[in-house]
């Protein structure tokens, strides 16, 4: 396996800033793409993707403000800090995090210019209250510090304390990296400095996986080796068997076998998600492509086997895990929102690492489908975990029911992460290379590199036409490379108004010429409904199929069903036409034609006698997109709808 060096950008312009943006491969790694930061894409409002931004600006965002007031976080670290009013420690363990989380998505925010200015006053507020709860040798944690001071390293299974300390650095790595706030830096390295002097020393590693990925940006911003070293010690000594593992055992903190040598995804989906994180930075950085090739090897092992239509990730309750092969029930899914958005970021980096398609694939999946479903329309309420299949007479008591989404939780780590995927949404979109520009997510936005520029006008994901005007400012050629998605069957290419043959290489198609000052392409992305059927092996939707239109995964909510019609009773006529058109839930709905079981309602439980199913009349039925189920009324909703000719 080899993967190409960078030679750098010719279409970037020498004197601008570093690249303002999440994940960003040193001079020297071992990777093929590099990232155009916040400060090279500007997103318009008009489109979906743009809408979300600004959604978490004016809406998200202050709401986590007003929470971490609310629920007692920010009071945590004034009593670590030692301010007046005596504040008892509140809530979970690892109540920092949704701190620090919040704090980044602050600052990517802040590198937009017009920023909400009390995102501002958070972020100077919030940095000298961190700088003065940070203890003289750089310790900085409020539950340590306030409710078991003599307990400080003394719980690596359970106490989230590098956990917390990786958040706060991906925190300070935006700051660096947009210039908002050097002071945060300061802090961030003084705990980092601190954990390279003691756990260079130890053999232990976290519970909870997220410093090794924290570390290793943080030497991308400083240049600072030992934390990059450490990063690569605490993945060396993964799978040796130091943490207790209890009740959940040692596949739980993917501690069972060595890195290197596992051939599946096990245990806690965040915490394996994070961890393979971790391990494509250091990869990267270090050269081991050995480490990349296991980081690659279970992320085909997750998709392949364990990955739920949506891209969503776990279908253990108990333990918050990964399953079985195929062990994907739709009703029981636990599907973590942040499990999600982990596996956003893992995707991301692999896709910079490799410049293969299928990562830009799956990041579009799970980004427009089970991260976009955890938010809601107002942007202020919020799914932890996220079903497949609501039934009907579901009970919404608790938390973890999933019924509708709550506008907090007890443990809050889902919105936070919400807030700072979206505000750095950006960067994610499109990155260059040393031959050219490539175009990974479909949105309204214009890409200036300096040397170049892209102007994308789209409806995407609601229509499949994607409207460019590329303008060079160098006479050099060079290329625009621009993603076929997998569900795409066809596509037209139109280049200056004339019809283009073009097949794509690994996903692209990669289009070289001389620009000239705006020459207009238009890639048409062929986008009809379509039936996804389930791999033979999953069991629990076996007999069902769901319907599906471009990127997005759609389903059946009560609220459009007729009065009386029970969902579970509904069944799909397979060889019906799909159509599409407006609908009050969204700009695209599907139609298409069923029926509803006839007599279910008085049927036994099990019988010997008949089991033929009987149909009653012929059912309209709307599906609606995913990502925007529960917005309308709550009520049962399902994914995965059975045929009428099934079994």
């Amino acid at each position: 396996m080899t993967t190409p060096k960078p030679a750098g950008n010719p279409l970037a312009t020498a004197g601008l800033p570093p690249d303002a943006g999440p994940a960003v491969p040193g001079p020297g790694a071992v990777s093929s793409l590099r990232p155009l930061g916040l400060d090279r894409v500007l997103l318009d409002d008009g489109g979906l993707l743009g809408q979300w931004r600004r959604r978490n600006a004016e809406h998200t965002l202050p709401h986590c403000l007003e929470r971490l007031e609310s629920s007692g976080n920010l009071d945590n670290l004034r009593a670590a800090a030692g301010d007046p009013g005596g504040h008892e420690f509140a809530g979970m363990w690892f109540a920092d995090s949704d701190v620090y989380k919040t704090l980044e998505a602050a600052l990517w925010e802040l590198a937009t210019p017009g920023a909400d200015p009390r995102l501002r006053d958070f972020a100077g507020d919030t940095v000298a209250l961190l700088a003065r709860a940070q203890q003289a040798d750089g310790y900085l944690n409020s539950y340590f510090t306030v409710a078991e001071p003599d307990q400080r390293w003394l719980k690596p299974v359970w106490s989230h304390e590098l956990y917390c300390a990786g958040h706060l650095i991906q925190a300070a790595v935006a700051a660096g990296r947009t210039g908002t706030s050097p002071e945060l830096v300061e802090v961030a390295r003084r705990l980092a400095d601190l954990l390279v002097e003691r756990f260079s020393r130890v053999e232990e590693v976290c519970g909870h996986p997220e410093i090794e990925t924290a570390l290793a940006e943080l030497y991308r911003l400083t240049g600072h080796r030992p934390y990059l070293d450490l990063a690569r010690r605490f993945l060396d000594l993964r799978g040796r068997g130091l943490l207790d593992h209890g009740r959940f055992g040692p596949r739980y903190h993917q501690d069972h076998v060595p890195l290197r040598e596992a051939t599946e995804v096990a245990g806690h989906s965040v915490r394996q998600l994070y961890l393979l994180a971790g391990m494509v930075d250091v990869a990267v950085e270090t050269g081991d492509l050995a480490l990349l090739a296991a980081a690659e090897r279970l992320w085909d092992d997750a998709c392949r086997t364990r990955t739920y239509v949506t891209g969503a990730h776990g279908s253990r309750h108990r333990d918050e895990a990964y399953g079985d092969p195929y062990e994907l029930p739709p009703d029981r899914a636990y599907a973590e929102t942040c499990a999600s958005i982990a596996s956003f970021h893992l995707s991301w980096r692999l896709l910079l690492a490799t410049g293969r398609a299928r990562y830009a694939d799956e990041m579009e999946r799970v980004l427009l489908n089970a991260v976009a479903a955890a938010v809601s329309q107002d942007g202020r309420h919020f799914f932890y975990s996220n079903p497949l299949h609501l039934r009907t007479g579901h009970s919404n008591a608790g938390e973890e029911a999933a019924g509708h989404r709550l506008p907090w939780y007890s443990c809050a780590c889902c919105p936070p992460n919400i807030a700072r995927l979206m505000a750095s949404l950006p960067a994610y979109l499109a990155t260059g290379d040393a031959g050219g520009v490539q175009l990974h997510l479909y949105a309204g936005a214009t890409i200036d590199t300096g040397a170049a520029r892209v102007e994308v006008r789209t409806s995407y994901p609601w229509q499949g036409r994607v409207e460019l005007t590329v303008a060079s400012r160098t006479a050099e050629p060079w290329t625009l490379a621009l993603r076929v998605p997998s569900w795409c069957g066809s596509h037209t290419l139109l280049i200056g108004g004339e019809p283009v043959e073009a097949s794509p290489e690994d996903g692209y198609l990669r289009l070289t010429r001389s620009w000239g000052d705006g020459t207009g392409v238009v890639l048409d992305l062929a986008m009809p409904a379509r039936q996804v059927r389930p791999h033979p092996r999953v069991d629990a939707v076996r007999g069902c199929v769901t319907l599906a239109r471009g990127p997005l995964v759609y389903c059946l909510e009560q609220h459009d069903l007729p009065e009386g019609t029970v969902l579970e009773d509904v069944r799909l006529h397979p060889r019906g036409p799909l159509r599409t058109s407006g609908g009050d839930a969204a700009p695209v709905v599907i139609t298409a034609s069923g029926s509803a079981l006839d007599g279910a309602a008085g049927a036994p439980l099990y019988t010997s006698e008949g089991g033929d199913e009987t149909a009653g009349p012929a059912l309209a039925l709307t599906a609606v997109p995913y990502f925007l189920w529960g917005n309308r009324s709550e009520g049962p909703m399902r994914v995965w709808i059975p045929v009428a000719d099934a079994g």
